[in-house]
């Protein structure tokens, strides 16, 4: 009976582990799209903040997106100014995101939701950045941006490093566009987890 008690009282210790277990790795799933709840890059921890759905003519589903961060906040500002890594996942969903109106797309958005002041003293980077954008996108195909304070910011497309920019002042600007008062407002309220 001893030995019965005992075995139930480990598989009961087991059973909450797992479940345990299983309540922590909060995976987050959009648009078919499973978005991991943790990241290592550049050697810390970054959890994923928020998700997001960029859609195009109301039917049309762009891209789900994940943004991760080292420390999680719901400020756009913070997530825009703080110095910590910062990383977005976005994985595609169409093939209707030609190269043609990525570029278009980043560079209008880019001047939209930053200071002209600013946009004129980066424009050489806002189009370098663009021109990485050099390829057609399609289903399954991925884009990560990720910044490390001390290196800058860095474009991984479709699966290939294309360069980094560094400093701070044109990261912000780029998190300015996904996350600022003039960006995407369902994209920032995903991201931000509002």
């Amino acid at each position: 009976m001893k030995r019965l008690i005992t075995k139930l009282v480990i598989m009961a210790a087991c059973m909450a582990l797992f479940i345990g277990g299983s309540a922590q790795a909060a995976d987050r799933e959009i648009a078919g799209v499973t978005f991991a709840e943790q990241k290592t890059i550049a050697g810390k921890t970054l959890t994923l903040n928020g998700v997001a759905l960029r859609k195009a003519l109301v039917f049309i589903k762009v891209f789900a997106g994940g943004f991760y961060l080292e420390t999680q906040t719901f400020d756009a500002e913070e997530a825009i100014t703080s110095e910590q890594v910062k990383h977005f996942h976005l994985h595609y969903l169409t093939d209707k995101a030609t190269a043609k109106k990525l570029q278009e797309g980043f560079l209008e958005a880019m001047e939209k939701a930053n200071p002209p002041e600013l946009v004129e003293k980066h424009r050489d980077k806002i189009d370098l950045y663009a021109s990485w954008l050099d390829e057609d996108m399609a289903p399954g195909a991925t884009s990560k941006a990720t910044y490390v304070p001390g290196v800058g910011l860095t474009l991984e497309y479709k699966g290939v490093v294309k360069g980094t920019i560094p400093g701070e002042e044109f990261a912000r600007m780029y998190f300015r566009y996904n996350l600022g008062e003039n960006a995407d407002s369902s994209l920032r309220k995903g991201y931000l987890g509002k």
